[in-house]
């Protein structure tokens, strides 16, 4: 018989297989008889093969079980369990004061909570171990569980694997999928001299049809009655999107982009803005706050003037704060907390200049996770300073925001901003109800008469993550940054 449409790595598998008195092929074989090295044209062949009833395939499914980052890590310096009885056993008393001095807190915690389900116990600050031979052998169970690795998953110890499945970067699991490949009757009455292997063109090209080699040529047929695979193309993550929307939005108003550094003062990110230096957000609790470098140097003028406005007022007809402020907490080093420290940064150096900016970028505030809050997060800023700006200005400048980013309803209430007076709340109307998204304001003269400005600076900004939930339907800020390709695929295109 014939050998139909068959393509040249099919002939030459079906030719190595028909030359051999082997019946069952492994992939290796394969590879060798064929001389490839692309499993993918192995595979590929022995299912047209299959399609066509010349060969069968049988297929067997294993897991292996092997160490993951961290698992190496432990092989090659122990385990951290083990490393911390080590420094116990080498002490006369072990004091949890000394293993915190002499691990690290991410370690030191950890560690005695593993110790602990292994019975020691912390007995007047003392770490005691209740069965010390039981403890050594549990140890060394793990450590030859790690050194067995990588192994198939039917011949580890059901114990252990549970064990280490709950250790985070430890151990992994990989899915294999074995085939081999047999001839069956039908392949091997197929005529060598079919399986020769020639040239098929599969896609024509104007240098083929400029000579006369399209006449000898032998072309590749195509089955257009067979379903084909939807073709997944790249795209933009959501977020990427929704940014790239926003600065559309902005640039499109005749507003230009600000970008600049994350380490910041806490002079420029809190005093320059009129936030009292007793305020509870520059708590270590609610900021992050730098060790390398703790302090960065301010010009002393700048520190007397903020020092003049939190105390008294200064010239500006405030009384300012009153209490004493603090050179040395003015020039603490930290992640900035918001954008504005630095569009407050551009306004001083630029004090005289109309300007209309607008910046997208990460802040950090030290939050517990939760479906609402994140540690890092972006903020959405847009400053107007101008001779005659004014609160109209500044309502008719943010409904044409919003309605440009699709929300043509919007509406403010009053409210209250440490640097700002009046203070607003934006409100927009989503599904029937109105959503509150981000807060604006006319700077004080506290912020900008200190610095020189003499225009009225108006200013809002919002969370972009709570815009994204809003826009994509989500109700936990997480599944934002959740590297799920389905998920992904699923979105709108924004």
């Amino acid at each position: 018989m014939e050998a139909p449409d068959l393509l040249n790595p099919e002939r030459r598998m079906l030719l190595q297989m028909q030359g051999a008195e082997v019946r069952s092929w492994s992939l290796d074989e394969i590879l060798n008889s064929c001389n490839w090295s692309d499993q993918a044209i192995a595979v590929g062949a022995g299912h047209g093969l299959e399609n066509h009833g010349f060969v069968s395939v049988e297929e067997h499914l294993s897991t292996l079980v092997d160490l993951d980052d961290e698992g190496q890590r432990a092989l090659n310096n122990g385990l951290l369990e083990q490393r911390i009885w080590d420094w116990v056993k080498a002490r006369d008393q072990a004091t949890m004061k000394d293993l915190q001095g002499d691990f690290e807190r991410h370690e030191a915690g950890p560690g005695i909570g593993l110790l602990k389900q292994l019975g020691v116990n912390l007995e007047h600050g003392v770490l005691q171990a209740t069965d010390v031979a039981h403890l050594e052998k549990v140890l060394s169970q793990r450590r030859s569980f790690l050194e067995q690795l990588p192994a198939q998953l039917e011949s580890l110890d059901d114990a252990m694997l549970d064990h280490f499945r709950q250790r985070r970067g430890l151990i992994h699991q990989v899915d294999r999928t074995q085939r081999t490949w047999t001839m069956t009757e039908q392949g091997q009455s197929v005529p060598k001299e079919s399986l020769i292997e020639q040239l098929v063109v599969s896609e024509i090209t104007p240098e083929l049809l400029q000579s006369d080699a399209w006449k000898e040529a032998v072309y590749r047929s195509f089955d257009v009655t067979l379903e084909s695979a939807t073709p997944r193309t790249g795209r933009s993550h959501p977020m990427q999107s929704l940014i790239e929307r926003i600065r559309s939005v902005f640039l499109e108003m005749g507003f230009s982009e600000l970008v600049d550094d994350y380490v910041q003062t806490a002079g420029w990110n809190m005093d320059a803005l009129f936030i009292p230096q007793d305020h509870p957000a520059r708590e270590m609790q609610d900021t992050f706050y730098l060790t390398q470098p703790s302090q960065i140097e301010l010009p002393t003028d700048l520190m007397n003037t903020w020092k003049s406005i939190h105390e008294t007022g200064g010239e500006t007809g405030s009384t300012g704060w009153g209490g004493s402020f603090s050179n040395e907490t003015s020039q603490r080093a930290l992640l900035r907390t918001h954008t504005t420290v630095n569009t407050i940064q551009y306004l001083a150096k630029h004090p005289t200049e109309s300007c209309r900016v607008f910046s997208v970028d990460r802040v950090f505030r030290k939050e517990a996770i939760d479906r609402t809050h994140l540690p890092e997060f972006h903020q959405i800023e847009g400053i107007i300073m101008e001779e005659g700006a004014n609160l109209q200005m500044l309502v008719a400048t943010l409904k044409t925001f919003y309605e440009k980013m699709g929300y043509p309803e919007v509406r403010v209430r009053p409210a209250y901003f440490p640097y700002t007076e009046p203070s607003l709340e934006i409100e927009v109307k989503w599904r029937g109800k109105w959503l509150e998204l981000g807060g604006a304001g006319i700077f004080r003269p506290e912020v900008t008469e200190p610095l020189g400005i003499t225009s009225p600076v108006l200013a809002w900004g919002m969370g972009l993550e709570r815009l994204a939930m809003l826009v994509l339907g989500l109700d936990d800020i997480r599944q934002l940054y959740i590297s799920d390709i389905e998920w992904l695929r699923q979105q709108p295109i924004l």
